[in-house]
């Protein structure tokens, strides 16, 4: 569906350096958006750049009629979109793709890298809503950009949350997926998984995602991920963010992460697939 959505806020949050934008619109989107979903928006009038940025919702307030994404400066298309002020319209197509599942009871385990915790604050709001517990585990590169995104916002919601830094200047030190391992090594977590009650979901690099994977594989714990792709038209035609999925006869296959996905079950995206 292309919609005009209105340009509610679109400013700069935290440090300069670490380039976080938190983009605000009003319109039809916030209807049917899903946890999960992203819009694909359109940030120029002009044919340069030519594709539209896909950018994952963040936050859904049908009441208000309002969606918030986030996203980082990292080219033209982006740095173009942080110049865009209030009260303007943009060019939306949306909300697209097929969204997280969100468990009824139980633990809704959620594993982020970067700003890969952004697309997961529509998952917790959704989560909010039915009796599950939810656990973050959030890995930054350092404290500054930890501090720039803001892990307040979860903790005020009375969130159990674990924080990992490379550097060691926020939280552990290391890689998001030590405090995973370390979840599931918990005795609690483990009866958790013995009576099918521990759910997981995860965004981040594809690094990440592939590692997190695998230990979720290991330890049997359900895995959605939320894939992050080059995409063109955003609808599924173009076929220029395909992934490989091994389906349930071992048979390897091609989806579209803007259609398909971008959330898939974990254990069936082929990380390594040359075809």
């Amino acid at each position: 569906m292309n919609l005009k959505e209105k340009v509610v806020f679109n400013e700069r949050i935290g440090h300069p350096v670490q380039g976080l934008y938190k983009l605000v619109l009003s319109g039809e989107a916030a209807k049917t958006a899903q946890p999960g979903q992203f819009l694909h928006i359109q940030v120029t009038d002009t044919s340069d750049p030519l594709l539209r940025r896909p950018l994952s919702i963040a936050g859904i307030d049908p009441e208000r009629g309002e969606v918030t994404v986030y996203y980082r400066i990292k080219g033209k298309g982006t740095e173009l979109l942080s110049r865009i002020p209030a009260d303007q319209y943009l060019s939306v197509l949306g909300p697209l793709g097929t969204g997280f599942s969100i468990p009824e009871k139980g633990e809704l385990l959620l594993i982020a890298g970067g700003i890969g915790m952004f697309p997961l604050f529509s998952v917790i709001q959704a989560a909010q809503k039915v009796p599950v517990k939810i656990k973050v585990l959030w890995g930054g590169e350092n404290k500054e950009f930890l501090v720039s995104a803001d892990p307040n916002q979860l903790l005020a919601k009375g969130l159990d949350v674990e924080l990992a830094t490379l550097d060691g200047s926020c939280g552990e030190k290391g890689l998001v997926t030590a405090l995973l391992e370390k979840h599931l090594a918990d005795k609690n977590t483990q009866q958790l998984l013995s009576k099918g009650l521990l759910q997981a979901a995860a965004c981040g690099p594809n690094g990440m995602l592939k590692a997190v994977a695998g230990i979720c594989q290991n330890n049997d714990v359900p895995l959605e991920v939320s894939l992050e792709e080059r995409m063109a038209c955003g609808v599924g035609a173009c076929l220029g963010c395909v992934c490989t999925v091994r389906d349930a006869n071992g048979g390897l296959k091609r989806k579209r992460v803007c259609k398909e996905g971008p959330v898939m079950n974990g254990q069936e995206v082929v990380w390594d697939a040359d075809i």
